[in-house]
């Protein structure tokens, strides 16, 4: 299932575009919104659990250990 997130700050994200080849660094902007299949799970930082997901695109491309706290789900109403 596709989710619209907009994301609250501007990041540099590798994506992996297949496990053969190199990744790719991508800007994404604050304010943008992006379709996207999320996979969460929490890992260890130096303050303690942090929550991040997984990013899935649709053209197949991946981002990994994305905080929660950089982007926020959009309502439907809201597009």
């Amino acid at each position: 299932m596709y989710h619209t997130i907009q994301f609250a700050v501007e990041i540099v994200a590798a994506l992996e575009v297949s496990r053969k080849l190199p990744l790719e660094r991508v800007r994404i902007r604050k304010g943008e919104r992006l379709d996207v299949q999320l996979r969460p799970h929490v890992v260890e930082a130096d303050k303690g659990p942090v929550e991040v997901a997984d990013l899935y695109f649709a053209d197949g491309t991946i981002t990994r250990n994305v905080p929660y706290e950089w982007f926020a789900f959009v309502d439907g109403d809201e597009e």
